[in-house]
């Protein structure tokens, strides 16, 4: 067989490595942003165009499938890897993506395990998928380089291929050859016409200037006699910047006989030096001069390519390196797992801390967070929807009416006594108490939420912790709820257990009269003005009150003054200047012995209730509403008050003085590190991925570095592909 380079160039020598770190970072997806990818070479052409010779003529194998019909009928990317000759004896071994670990030193057994892989992924009856297959052949007679073989193009459906088979062929190879970084090898049989070549056509649409397209021209040896495609590998036909280079194929005969691609190669180059054409063009034909030019364009890349090549594995290890301090490094000791707990609960309580008091690293600008909400709350919603309350909402004038009149009992009173006002302002005071403990439940929550917002990175690898500082969190919050709560209750009953009357803002009962007397005038002069009506002026003996407010004559002039004994007057007594029953014991009910008869009382209802107001009461009512308001805005004010410091005292600030002390308390023992610091499966899968990333991207800048070095001094060394890839295997 046909013996390629014994080491790799400067191009090609990149090219393992860059396989290599592709491999590995294919299993990190999306998360990396490198693309180092190095060209790929897509052999393009007519369906028995000699693609298939070319790419085993270029590993001097014979190992991919043939036959007179479509034999490629999936993509197949051929990764090639230059091997010294001391690495295994020399031998040359082939590997499929889909069959890890297995190694193929029987290159018929590799064509055989194409064909089998081609029919489980497009069928058994000339069916086509776009579905790869990656195969790696190592040996020390290939350069490196990765290759595509793709179908070939098809004009006529056979077997299970749809209608449409040439647009899908069609498509499927210029989705790989219009990528920037794809060369194209244009495969045309001589023996056609070169001037309307498919693969010629769909490269210039792919290709338009021709700076990454190759032409080769297949089946030399058997145009039509007195013809040649001189003029085509001379470029002067359809120009191509990379050239052409004309090539020999096996014939049928030579594969049925199993003829060498060695003896093949040999035969081409006799038949290349003794052609009266061809052999004044030595540098555009012959399967070695392909190889050549191959090898050139990828060294040309990689010169090209250097600068931002190196950048992007720097930047790329840069992301690694912060990555893997994420996850740490395991620890084996006691003692190391230890400080590595007391470190996780010091930073976290840290970051709970800073959350709370606004001093964390990272402050949003979209919305309010950590402590600010919690200001809000007490602030904005709390404070505000307190202010809001109307002190005698849900009390309406009979119910005031009511409650002092039930609180006379069966006697009249005599003044407005204190229990119905007492009554009455507890069970608005009562009402701030649900407000109150809402407050509290809302700044618990908002300190779970903060609890789980510390992003602690060793943290996350350790999800056993994790959910035991979460369990641990969230009792030691509730426990912070409970003496919260009772100050709020406790507080409250305090103010409902005494009501004192002396204190400085509390409206007086004179005051109060005197707003309740003001306000009714006021009513009744509007009314009246509406009306076009005067108030009635009091005289003689007619009563003179005008909407429930006794005239001050009638005040003055009546036993009922005010204030004396009662600051309101008394209800029912006998009406002045009314006669008095000369009914007698023998008369009952004052009826005559002449006239007999009975009175009958109406039942009285189930449920009684008064009838309408007096004028009297109407101020009654008014009296108790201002007071119930004054007694009850000191009340919400103390209130408003005490709820945030007993919020801040007994819950907030109480978590960040205890809360490290209570998870070193509960965590911090030597029996429990081995439970709590078991890592999570993809952790640790992530780490050893990144360290092992990591590594190859310091062996990649250090090659790069070296490369370098040799492309700007001009050197020629030649650098041996094991020093690119030791130690690492496929």
């Amino acid at each position: 067989m046909g013996k390629g380079p014994a080491a790799a160039t400067i191009g090609s020598s990149l090219v393992p490595i860059i396989n290599k770190l592709q491999e590995i970072i294919a299993p990190v997806g999306n998360n990396s942003s490198l693309d180092i990818s190095l060209p790929l070479v897509a052999v393009i052409g007519s369906q028995s165009s000699g693609k298939s010779s070319v790419l085993e003529a270029l590993v001097g194998r014979d190992f991919l499938p043939r036959g007179c019909d479509i034999c490629t009928r999936r993509p197949l990317l051929l990764v090639l890897e230059n091997r010294p000759e001391t690495d295994d004896e020399g031998a040359e071994w082939g590997e499929f993506r889909h069959l890890p670990g297995k190694r193929f030193y029987d290159f018929s057994k590799i064509r055989r395990e194409i064909q089998a892989e081609t029919d489980r992924g497009a069928g058994s009856n000339k069916g086509v998928s776009e579905e790869q297959i990656f195969l790696k052949i190592s040996s020390p007679n290939v350069l490196n380089m990765t290759l595509v073989d793709l179908p070939g193009i098809t004009k006529v459906p056979v077997g299970d291929q749809p209608s449409d088979i040439e647009a899908r062929v069609r498509k499927m190879i210029m989705t790989q050859i219009r990528q920037e970084k794809c060369i194209i090898l244009a495969v045309s049989p001589a023996n056609s016409d070169l001037a309307t070549s498919d693969a010629l056509q769909m490269a210039r649409e792919a290709d338009p200037t021709g700076s990454r397209t190759i032409g080769v021209i297949t089946k030399l040896d058997i145009m039509d006699r007195g013809t040649n495609a001189r003029n085509f590998l001379l470029g002067k036909v359809i120009p191509l910047r990379l050239g052409y280079i004309g090539v020999i194929n096996r014939s049928q005969e030579d594969i049925n006989k199993n003829r060498s691609i060695a003896d093949a190669l040999s035969r081409e180059e006799t038949f290349f030096r003794d052609h009266p054409v061809y052999s004044g063009l030595p540098s555009s034909c012959g399967i070695p001069q392909l190889s050549r030019k191959l090898n050139q364009i990828l060294e040309q890349h990689i010169r090209m390519a250097l600068p931002s090549l190196k950048s992007e594995l720097n930047s790329e290890m840069s992301v690694v390196g912060k990555e893997l301090q994420k996850y740490g490094n395991m620890a084996e000791a006691n003692m190391e797992k230890g400080v590595i707990l007391l470190n996780i609960l010091s930073k976290y309580c840290e970051d709970f801390s800073a959350l709370v008091d606004g001093c964390s690293k990272e402050i949003s600008t979209k919305e309010l967070s950590g402590g600010a909400r919690i200001n809000y709350i007490i602030h904005s919603i709390f404070i505000k929807s307190l202010e809001e309350v109307d002190p005698c909402e849900g009390l309406t004038d009979d119910d005031i009416r009511i409650t002092i009149q039930n609180a006379a009992g069966a006697r009249n009173a005599l003044i407005v006594p204190e229990a119905p006002f007492e009554v009455l302002v507890r069970a608005q005071i009562a009402r701030l108490l649900d407000p109150s403990l809402q407050c509290v439940r809302y700044v618990h929550d908002e300190l779970m939420k903060i609890s789980r917002a510390c992003e602690v990175s060793d943290l996350q690898r350790f999800p056993n912790l994790r959910k035991r500082m979460d369990e641990i969190m969230v009792k030691f919050l509730c426990d912070g709820v409970k003496p919260t709560e009772k100050m709020i209750r406790d507080h409250i009953e305090m103010e409902m257990d005494w009501i004192n009357y002396l204190h400085p803002n509390f409206l007086s009962g004179r005051k109060a009269v005197k707003l309740a007397l003001e306000q009714l005038r006021s009513q009744q002069e509007s009314r009246s003005s509406v009306n076009n009506e005067k108030p009635t002026s009091s005289g003689g003996n007619t009563s003179t009150r005008t909407w429930g407010i006794p005239s001050m004559s009638s005040v003055n002039s009546s036993p009922r003054t005010w204030g004396i004994p009662s600051m309101f007057g008394t209800r029912g007594g006998s009406s002045e200047g009314k006669p008095v029953s000369n009914t007698t014991v023998d008369e009952p009910n004052g009826c005559s012995n002449q006239m007999p008869c009975t009175i009958q009382l109406t039942e009285p209802p189930s449920i009684l209730r008064p009838l309408e107001a007096t004028e009297s009461e109407t101020v009654e009512i008014c009296v108790t509403k201002s007071l119930i308001q004054s007694y009850y805005d000191i009340v919400r004010k103390n209130i408003q008050d005490l709820v945030p410091k007993a919020i801040m005292h007994f819950l907030v600030n109480h978590t960040k003085r205890k809360l490290q002390s209570t998870f070193t308390q509960k965590l911090y023992s030597g029996d429990l590190f081995e439970e709590l610091l078991i890592e999570d499966d993809e952790v640790v899968s992530k780490r050893k991925c990144n360290q092992e990333l990591f590594l190859v991207l310091q062996e990649a800048i250090e090659m790069l570095e070296e490369v370098e070095s040799d492309v700007s001094t001009g050197s020629s060394t030649i650098i041996s592909s094991s020093s690119s890839v030791a130690g690492i295997t496929y």
